[in-house]
C-alpha cells in the first residue's frame, strides 16, 4: 500500500490522472546501463573521441557526453561553454588561467577557431591516470561516425548516446542558443545518421526537456538533478510537467525510497558520477538501473 500511496501522491502533485500520456518512451533502454563519463574521463581525456573508443573497449552499454553550440552553429563536445582552465593549452602553448576561462567563450568561436586549441595535453589536476595525448574538441557528428565505424569494424554492440544540453536561462544567446534552436540544431544531426532510437538527450535545464517531449516525443530523456535544491522529487516532477525516461541524480541523493519511487513511476534511476567499486555495488544492490562513471573499467568488478 505505501507504494501506491507514493505514486499516487506524485501523480496528485503532477496534476494527472494517469501516467500513459505523461511518461517518456522507456523501451530499450539497457538492463542495466553501464556509463562512461564524458567517455572514460578518468582514464582519457574527457569528451573526446579516444575517450568514447576507450570506453567502448571498456564494455559500457552508453557514452555519456556534454554538447555546446559554435558561433556557425556547429555542435560539438565540451562540458563547459568555454574552454576550461584545467584541461587546455592555447594555441601559443601557454594555459588559460582560471580567472580567464569564461572569456575563451565556444560560442562566440567558429569551429575552425575551436580547433587552435589542446585539450588532452595538460596533465589533469583532479585524474592523474587519464592519459595524456593530443586533441581537440571534436564534433558530435564526427563523434557519431567514429563511434558507429569502431563497434562495426570489432562487432561490438552498437551504444547508446547520452548527450547532456549545456545551457541554462541566465546564459541563453550569450554562452549558447535558447534551448529550442539548441535542441533542433542536436536533432538535425541525430536525425541525419539515424541514431534517434540510441538517443537520450539529458539536462539539468528542464527547458530542454520540455521542448522535447513536446516536439520530439520519441526521444528518451534524463532529468539531471544536483544538490542543494530542497524540492522532493514530487514537486520536481511537477515543474518539468511529464515523467522522463531516466531520473538522474548526484549519487549521493539516492536511498532506497527514491529508488522505489522511480520504480512505481515507470521510470529508470541512473545516478552520476560514481567513481569507486564500494558505492558501485551498493547502488546497483539497492535497484538502480545504471551507473555513470569516470572510471568505467571498475565496472568488470560488479556483482549482480
Amino acid at each position: 500500500m505505501k507504494r501506491v500511496v507514493i505514486a499516487v501522491t506524485i501523480f496528485l502533485l503532477m496534476g494527472c490522472k494517469t501516467n500513459k500520456v505523461l511518461t517518456d518512451t522507456a523501451t530499450n533502454i539497457p538492463s542495466f546501463d553501464y556509463e562512461g563519463h564524458r567517455g572514460c574521463r578518468g582514464l582519457m581525456p574527457e569528451n573526446t573521441i579516444p575517450a568514447y573508443l576507450k570506453g567502448l573497449q571498456l564494455g559500457i552499454t552508453t557514452l555519456e557526453m556534454d554538447a555546446v553550440i559554435t558561433k556557425d552553429k556547429q555542435v560539438i563536445m565540451s562540458h563547459e561553454p568555454f574552454f576550461n582552465h584545467e584541461i587546455t593549452t592555447k594555441p601559443d602553448g601557454s594555459f588559460i588561467d582560471e580567472k580567464d576561462e569564461t572569456n575563451f567563450n565556444i560560442y562566440r568561436m567558429s569551429y575552425v577557431q575551436t580547433q587552435q586549441f589542446d585539450v588532452g595535453l595538460k596533465p589533469h589536476p583532479r585524474f592523474p591516470k587519464q592519459q595524456k595525448l593530443a586533441v581537440q574538441k571534436p564534433l558530435l557528428s564526427n563523434v557519431i561516425d567514429s563511434v558507429e565505424n569502431f563497434v562495426s569494424q570489432n562487432h561490438l554492440n552498437k551504444p547508446y548516446y547520452n548527450i547532456e544540453t549545456k545551457c541554462k536561462p541566465e546564459t541563453d544567446n550569450i554562452y549558447h542558443p535558447e534551448p529550442a534552436a539548441f535542441v533542433e540544431l542536436l536533432m538535425t544531426i541525430i536525425n541525419d545518421k539515424k541514431i534517434a532510437d540510441r538517443v537520450i538527450i539529458q539536462s539539468f535545464d528542464i527547458r530542454s526537456l520540455q521542448y522535447l517531449h513536446q516536439h520530439y516525443p520519441q526521444i528518451k530523456t534524463a532529468y539531471l538533478f544536483e544538490p542543494p535544491d530542497n524540492r522532493n522529487l514530487a514537486e520536481r516532477l511537477k515543474a518539468l510537467g511529464f515523467i522522463p525516461t531516466i531520473y538522474s541524480p548526484d549519487y549521493s541523493t539516492v536511498n532506497a525510497l527514491l529508488v522505489k519511487q522511480c520504480k512505481e513511476l515507470g521510470m529508470k534511476l541512473i545516478p552520476w558520477t560514481v567513481d569507486d567499486i564500494a558505492t558501485m555495488q551498493q547502488l546497483k544492490t539497492m535497484g538502480v538501473d545504471g551507473l555513470i562513471s569516470d572510471y568505467p573499467n571498475l565496472y568488470k568488478n560488479l556483482k549482480n
